[in-house]
């Protein structure tokens, strides 16, 4: 007979494999229809010139590079009591974005796949070199757009928020409006395809679901 938590970890298993399937049909259509024509319209009308999409693509490393301090610190806070629910939810979401960036470095690795535009060491790209499509199992950052780390910190991140406090409006309102603005800014500075950035969410969001639920996170 089985427990109750093996139920829970088989449904999560379903969602997760939907949510894959659902994400590599949007990849295949995106890659054949979607990507380029995307990548050279931002190109041609100067899109990334705008400031604010490139000040929305600072938040996700940053919050990274802080997540370990703020680990640390609700570390010696638990020393002196339970957290608070904002302060479990706080410690979840770092985790789950670092764990969830860990993710998408060795998945860059496998798929490989060169980056819209040309930004740094003359990396090979569509628009600076005419070159598109995965090369698997190369490694290294010039083959690194693929899913996009930004994207899979974002909704790592934001996604336990939403699944720890779902009633509170505010904090719904906030996390979908700087998420879906960060995404955005990512296609608009031409840091990442749109595919990249739909596989980077996925994987995010798949990273967040479990975390939320080995922490107990969910409101009954």
């Amino acid at each position: 007979m089985r427990t109750r938590p093996e139920l829970d970890y088989r449904a999560l298993l379903l969602r997760a494999l939907i949510s894959t399937a659902f994400c590599i049909v949007a990849v295949l259509i995106c890659y054949f229809c979607i990507d380029r024509p995307v990548a050279f319209f931002v190109y041609h009308h100067h899109i990334n010139a705008f400031p604010a999409f490139r000040w929305l693509t600072y938040p996700p490393p940053e919050v990274q590079n802080w997540s370990a301090l703020v680990l640390t610190i609700l570390m010696v806070r638990r020393a002196w009591g339970s957290f608070l629910r904002w302060q479990k939810t706080l410690f979840v979401a770092c985790l789950s974005l670092i764990v969830a960036d860990d993710f998408r470095i060795s998945l860059g690795d496998v798929f490989g796949r060169y980056w819209p535009e040309t930004w740094t060491h003359d990396n090979p790209s569509l628009i600076g070199t005419g070159t598109y499509g995965f090369h698997p199992f190369q490694r290294g950052d010039d083959v690194g757009s693929f899913p996009s780390g930004h994207a899979a910190r974002i909704l790592a991140f934001a996604t336990v928020w939403l699944i720890a406090m779902p009633r509170s409006r505010i904090v719904q309102v906030v996390a979908i409006i700087l998420s879906a603005s960060m995404l955005v800014s990512l296609v608009a500075m031409n840091y990442h395809f749109v595919s990249d950035v739909i596989a980077g969410s996925v994987l995010g969001g798949i990273v967040a679901m479990y975390a939320a639920y080995l922490a107990r996170l969910q409101t009954p």
